[in-house]
């Protein structure tokens, strides 16, 4: 007994404002209370609490004089209650404290559970936005909002964490949470919000940290919350990035948006064969990149290829504008080159078509590298000279055959009889001379 007195000392001596509660004094001073209490029910000899102490004192002197912060003896005072971790604003139903063991995530609780007790007197609600809503985990009320509230969050867990993100090879937004937390609560309907308006771009998703720990604990997570971004492709748990945008739903998505386009793959540059081409490449683009080549005979597969290979790179350089980009044969969409008046300047040429407007700009410098960066650059900012396309409307997409990748062959030559003509060829003819 001597040796559990002396741990006891050890964890809260006298200069601790962590303030000692006995089987003798618990129920005046906590449960027949007006005032807030945190207490803390621990065993002298158990690691976590002697580990805890520290963070503890801490918070109770942050919390002086605002929230009361006690501890419990439980092996001299077994009576009072179990041991656990007590935390309310309501005595007659307490809940269980599952948050991070610092004096930071401690103090923050108590103020959640501060605002609620505040506004129960006030005769306010303890939910809505703005407000912690409750003060434990066993109620889920984050959970719920950050999980249930749009079928477009994915709950990830500590099992299916690494099959969901870590293999996944697509691009994820991870918030770590735990559902006490009052920002949490503030961020779960703008987080809802923007995983609606990415989906098919970056995935958005939710971890109670408080109930997995091993993945919180492997990603540091000490704050609430805590936002992770995980680039597409192959990955592991070193690749994660840490969030550093806005909290509202539109900060969320431009943030993604810039990261998703970043971490994009390059546009592949398509070869404009029938109209579903176009639309599937175009039709929900603010532009359409379309670059119309030289014939086959004149360049050969070798110089269309290095054609292509321009403006595959052009293409990566400006992927973050989500383009579409197309290309074709000259003459071989005739109508399309009517509508946009392509030609003029010979080929290679380029035109940048809105579709919805049917509006276009036309590149009207000889095409290069340097001329065609300047283009695009132009329109990026916004800026250059448009055109309506001629005619009503986008014009017919022909189908046509997709070039074979090798060079062009001549036609091969008819043999006719000349006699059809009406020639007449004698072998004395072969001797005239000139």
């Amino acid at each position: 007994m001597r040796q559990l007195f002396s741990s006891a000392k050890a964890l809260y001596d006298a200069s601790s404002d962590v303030q000692i509660l006995t089987d003798a004094d618990f129920r005046t001073r906590v449960l027949q209370s007006d005032q807030l209490w945190l207490v803390e029910f621990y065993a002298p000899w158990c690691g976590h609490c002697q580990r805890l102490a520290p963070e503890w004192s801490k918070a109770a002197t942050s919390l002086k004089g605002i929230v009361n912060v006690g501890a419990v003896d439980m092996d001299k005072y077994p009576s009072v209650g179990a041991p656990y971790n007590i935390f309310a604003a309501d005595k007659n139903h307490p809940s269980d404290y599952n948050g991070a063991r610092t004096s930071q995530a401690i103090v923050e609780h108590a103020f959640n559970a501060l605002r609620e007790m505040t506004q129960k007197r006030a005769g306010g609600s303890s939910g809505g936005s703005g407000s912690s809503g409750g003060s434990g985990s066993s109620g889920g009320s984050s959970s719920d909002s950050n999980s249930s509230g749009s079928n477009d969050v994915v709950e990830i867990t500590d099992g299916n964490f690494e099959e969901k993100i870590i293999n996944s090879k697509e691009m994820w937004l991870v918030e770590f949470y735990a559902p006490w937390c009052g920002h949490c609560k503030n961020l779960a309907p703008e987080w809802a919000r923007a995983a609606t308006r990415l989906k098919g771009k970056v995935n958005l998703a939710a971890v109670d940290a408080t109930a997995n720990t091993i993945v919180a604990n492997k990603y540091e997570v000490k704050g609430f919350p805590t936002i992770k971004f995980f680039p597409g492709g192959k990955k592991d748990f070193s690749s994660a990035e840490d969030y550093t945008g806005g909290r509202t739903a539109s900060d969320i998505v431009n943030w993604a948006e810039e990261k998703y386009a970043e971490n994009a793959e390059p546009p592949e540059i398509i070869e404009l064969v029938n109209a579903e081409v176009f639309d599937e490449t175009c039709k929900n683009k603010q532009l359409c990149v379309i670059s119309f080549l030289p014939n086959i005979l004149d360049t050969g597969a070798s110089g269309r290829n290095k054609f292509l290979e321009l403006i595959h790179g052009l293409g990566d350089k400006f992927k973050r504008k989500q383009w579409g980009w197309l290309w074709c044969a000259a003459g071989t969409q005739s109508k399309l080159e009517s509508a946009v008046g392509v030609g003029g300047y010979g080929y290679p040429a380029m035109i940048a078509l809105n579709p919805r407007k049917s509006l276009f700009a036309e590149l009207k410098l000889a095409f290069s590298e340097q001329t065609v960066n300047e283009f695009l650059k132009e329109l990026s900012y916004g800026r250059g000279s448009t055109a309506a396309l001629r005619g009503e409307g986008l014009p017919e997409i022909l189908t046509i055959d997709s070039w074979d990748g090798k060079d062009g062959q001549l036609p091969e030559e008819e043999e006719f009889d000349l006699s059809e003509l009406g020639i007449t060829v004698n072998a004395d003819d072969s001797k005239d001379e000139l």
